[in-house]
């Protein structure tokens, strides 16, 4: 049973950070081993629990896999030492080289030039300390005479004595590692014992903790995974390129600057720094410093800029300031081992607050996605008046998609968020006027950059703000999307308020042939009822459509429109378009976009006729595996879809579980109406949240027909890869799927198919 969250009030917040970082530091002696034990721990338990799949037993595996562990670090500690020890005999022999550049630099610096006026003056106020120091210093009286100078010779160290001190130095150190060589192999004996602690310590639901430590496991993998690969691919060239150079050590270097990259910022410019000294203390000349140092910069640049982008993507959710703090924190903490330690403990922490509610300031504070959603920024920016930063923020992602997308996910939510603020009296009269002129700014820039190409012949659709300005602002970008739709749609210049004879008069509409009413308020009813009756007095053969952008779903369709006196009611931008185009009867709009035919569609077809999936024997199978994806993901409705070159079958369904477990596929819609269709074509997963606000599928038929409004589908492949259905998802309400959960859909489709790509192969084995 989960339980109750709660939240801590400020100042228990605040006690509790305070009362946690103290430990931290005072508990660094044990918190560090088992820190950096179960940060190897992330790195072997791959390999332990591959040999474990052998059949060798747990103890015997860990053992094995710890002494290698410890073998490969005392190897390559041993083989660096060497190589230093080799260049510590070899380096007096470049003493004359680093003196005779120092004696150039000297020289260079005491010729006239632009620092001899500088050279003289400090020359002469060394000579004049001296002077003064001759002048103050004790001299014998006379008759007497000078102290003599005793120099005090340390005897030379008992050997219990050197001993101790040998001791002192090393065993700090010494502790350190065995200590964690300890801790690493106990949380390698007995991992499930330790997941279990935390999961206790943690508390609340038991499926939250769990998909925490899961997640945590695997960002913190992938990322000393990615860390490897990229200072591997940093080492081997620079270990070959300062070998080409010249640099004696080059393979030392290489290793050195590979080891050194896993502490963030320091690391990489001290491994720079080695062999440009060195380059500096061989070469009697300048050369081989300016081709090491080109060297090293062009390495930086192609790991920083496509090696680490590449190989890392996401693999922190980590923010790069939070990486910056993170570092500087743990630092003051830990020392140089918490600079080690700091990205994979602050990626622990952003997973912890991810996950948990209580902590979920850790994930705003720490976490790379945006603390605020597009549209909450958009608002943002409004209220504080900053217009440019709303109007970058639109183009970013009209950027990425299109004006009328842009208006359905961002611009009409944040008049939506307004209206609410005005009605709960959140917003004061300053307020309102910046939303009001920053929106109506970003809608005009839109315009401007994304202008649409006017159709010849009449005006078609007319957009009207019915009672508020924000209706206005509503109405705009519903015109605006027309046009780009290719309509002839205007928009009123303001809004209508009290509909008169002389407001009707005023349109100047002659000739439209849809009138779009724009309304924010939730209870438009009244308004819009003698709106829409004199508009169809006054134009009998016109059509209304109100645009109620704040009713949505199931209240939409409960609305007597047809009472009211309109043709249509939508609460999208999207469902608006397919809306009018649908009235104004345009040929070849469809409103809605059918599925499409891949270039090798023919073969595909073919492997679904000879892989036997439309045998009726599968159909129990398939409506059982139906069924448990139903269950998985908590959804009304799964099918196992299979499409031929013509229509959609049903072959399994969660519904019709516990059936006759023998019969044909059942017959579904055209291919061109099915959504599975769309999977085919794409070869990918596809999710579609809200069908209703997807202009792909708004006005499908076969769609509306059945209700469906959440769509998630993955392909079913053969063993050659042809997608021959999918196993889908389906849901009366809008819902939304994680990243994570998508994967889950297309892993219980694989496992689907593997019993026939298995009889597949055994037949032609056979």
């Amino acid at each position: 049973m989960q339980e109750p969250e709660t939240s801590l009030p400020l100042p228990q917040r605040l006690l509790a950070v305070a009362v946690v970082v103290t430990a931290l530091y005072f508990g660094r002696d044990l918190l560090i081993p088992l820190a950096l034990a179960t940060l190897l721990a992330f790195v072997l338990a791959p390999l332990t629990d591959r040999i474990r799949r052998l059949g060798i037993p747990r103890a015997v595996t860990v053992t094995v896999v710890v002494a290698i562990t410890l073998g490969a670090l005392i190897g390559l500690s041993m083989f660096m030492a060497g190589q230093v020890r080799v260049l510590g005999k070899e380096l007096p022999t470049y003493q004359s080289n680093i003196a005779a550049k120092f004696d150039r630099f000297r020289a260079q610096l005491r010729t006239p030039g632009v620092f001899s006026e500088a050279s003289r003056v400090i020359d002469a106020v060394e000579s004049e300390i001296e002077q003064t120091q001759g002048e103050f210093d004790d001299k014998p009286a006379p008759g007497t005479r000078r102290p003599a100078r005793v120099e005090l010779v340390p005897t030379a160290p008992g050997a219990f004595e050197a001993v101790g001190r040998w001791l002192e130095r090393i065993g700090p150190p010494a502790a350190l590692f065995g200590t964690t060589l300890i801790y690493l192999f106990l949380v390698l004996l007995n991992p499930g014992d330790l997941r279990d602690r935390l999961v206790s310590l943690l508390g609340g639901s038991v499926h939250r903790t769990t998909d925490a430590l899961n997640d945590a496991g695997q960002r913190v993998s992938r990322y000393l995974t990615m860390q490897l690969v990229v200072n591997l691919c940093y080492a081997v060239p620079m270990a070959a390129g300062l070998w080409l150079i010249g640099v004696p050590g080059a393979l030392l270097w290489g290793l050195l600057s590979a080891v050194l990259r896993f502490i963030p910022y320091v690391g990489s410019l001290v491994g720079a720094a080695f062999p440009l000294m060195l380059a500096f203390a061989v070469d009697p000349g300048w050369t081989m410093v300016a081709w090491a140092l080109a060297l090293i910069v062009v390495l930086e640049l192609i790991s920083n800029n496509i090696v680490e982008p590449w190989l890392y993507g996401s693999s922190t959710g980590l923010s790069a300031m939070s990486l910056i703090v993170a570092a500087t924190f743990w630092t003051a903490l830990w020392g140089p081992i918490g600079l080690v330690l700091s990205t994979p403990l602050t990626v622990c922490m952003l997973v912890i607050g991810r996950h948990l509610p209580q902590l979920a300031f850790l994930d705003v504070m720490l976490g790379s996605r945006p603390a605020l959603e597009l549209p909450s920024r958009m608002y943002q920016r409004l209220l504080a008046g900053n217009s440019a930063d709303a109007i970058e923020l639109a183009e970013e992602s009209v950027a990425g998609s299109s004006p009328r997308q842009f208006y359905e996910d961002v611009g009409i939510p944040v008049l939506r968020m307004a209206t609410v603020d005005h009605r709960l009296q959140e917003a004061s009269a300053e307020h309102r006027h910046r939303i009001v002129s920053g929106m109506s700014a970003v809608i005009d820039e839109l315009r401007v950059r994304h202008a649409a190409e006017r159709p010849q012949g009449p005006l078609e659709a007319l957009c009207i703000g019915s009672r508020w300005t924000v209706d206005t602002l509503g109405a705009g970008m519903a015109a605006h999307a027309l046009a780009l739709d290719g309509v002839a749609a205007a928009a009123a210049p303001t809004a209508a308020g009290a509909v008169t004879a002389e407001l009707i008069a005023s349109l100047g509409s002659e000739g439209a042939k849809v009138f779009v009413l724009s309304y924010f308020s939730p209870q438009p009813q009244e308004h819009a009822q003698y709106f829409s009756r004199r508009l169809k007095r006054r134009w009998p053969d016109s059509k209304v459509i109100l645009a109620l952008w704040n009713v949505e779903g199931a209240e939409l369709a409960a609305l007597p429109i047809a009472d009211w006196g309109v043709d249509a009611a939508v609460g999208s931008i999207n469902a608006l378009v397919t809306e009018v185009c649908a009235r104004l009867e345009r040929e070849g709009t469809v409103g809605w976009t059918p599925a499409q035919y891949g270039e090798d569609d023919a073969q595909r077809v073919q492997a679904l006729r000879d892989s036997g999936v439309l045998d009726a024997s599968l159909r129990g199978t398939f409506d059982s595996a139906a069924r448990r994806a139903a269950d998985i993901f908590d959804v009304p409705m799964a099918m196992i879809t299979l499409i031929d070159e013509q229509w959609q079958y049903t072959h399994g369904d969660s519904a019709k579980a516990g059936r006759l477990g023998v019969g044909e596929p059942e017959r579904g819609p055209q291919r061109s109406a099915s959504m599975c269709g769309h999977v085919v074509a794409g070869g990918a997963a596809l999710v579609v949240p809200d069908v209703q606000r997807d202009p792909r599928f708004a006005a499908n038929p076969a769609l509306i027909e059945n209700a469906i409004r959440f769509y998630a589908g993955a392909p079913l492949r053969d063993a050659e890869g042809h997608i021959l259905g999918t196993l889908c998802l389906l849901d009366t309400q809008p819902r939304t799927m994680s990243l994570r959960d998508a994967k889950l859909l297309e892993s219980l489709a694989d496992e689907v198919m593997v019993p026939l790509r298995n009889r597949s192969r055994t037949a032609a084995g056979g």
